[in-house]
């Protein structure tokens, strides 16, 4: 199955992160509910929805988890270890893979390159186009012993600095999206698509699923 990615012609990748959270709060929400390593058993619960602009990427993760760690403030620090949502996307013919990392606070990780070891990191001003909004909302009634958090990002084709493109419309892509936490009380690894591995490992494109810009 093909993950259809729509153009938003209401939207303006300039406006107002709040805006733009509120388009994406009205799109189809895709759950990251695969398990794929039976060791780690907490599932919290994750939906994200995407969108483009044509020179932007619009993406929206809204998770629920029982505790959540946010330690690292500063960009390509390791936010894996935190409460993280990630996105991994290569473009039709491509064997190099972006990777985007982002803690409940919005600290971004950006990289570039053929697997986990063979990567390069992508800074300055570069990783500064990246726009991010995060929200972390408490459990202040009781009712639930859960922690929601949200983050929206808008990411312009201009970030993606090793693939020169002027649009996203019509364009193919091999995805997979994530949600881990290394270092939270209960480690866990989710992902959007299936993964068959004997240890934990997201950047295996091989498990990336099919995507089209429309």
């Amino acid at each position: 199955m093909q993950l259809a990615i729509p153009y938003l012609r209401e939207a303006n990748a300039q406006s107002r992160m709040e805006e733009i959270s509120e388009v994406l709060d009205k799109l189809q929400r895709h759950h990251i509910q695969k398990l794929p390593w039976p060791e780690f058993v907490y599932k919290p619960d994750v939906t994200f929805t995407i969108a483009h602009t044509g020179d932007s990427i619009l993406l929206k993760y809204f998770v629920s988890e029982k505790s959540i760690r946010a330690v690292h403030y500063q960009d390509n620090s390791p936010v894996y270890e935190d409460s993280c949502v990630e996105f991994f996307f290569a473009f039709d013919g491509n064997d190099e893979y972006y990777n985007l990392e982002f803690n409940c606070a919005g600290t971004c990780l950006f990289g570039f390159g053929k697997n986990a070891s063979d990567r390069r990191l992508i800074d300055g001003d570069d990783i500064r186009k990246i726009r991010r909004l995060a929200t972390i909302n408490s459990n202040l009634n009781g009712k639930s012993s859960a922690i929601s958090w949200q983050l929206a990002t808008v990411i312009p084709v201009e970030a993606l600095i090793y693939n020169k493109m002027k649009s996203l419309k019509n364009m193919n892509c091999r995805v997979n999206f994530y949600k881990c936490g290394d270092k939270l009380p209960e480690p866990h690894f989710l992902s959007w698509q299936d993964m068959k591995t004997s240890t934990p490992d997201f950047h295996l494109t091989r498990f990336f699923g099919d995507a089209c810009f429309e």
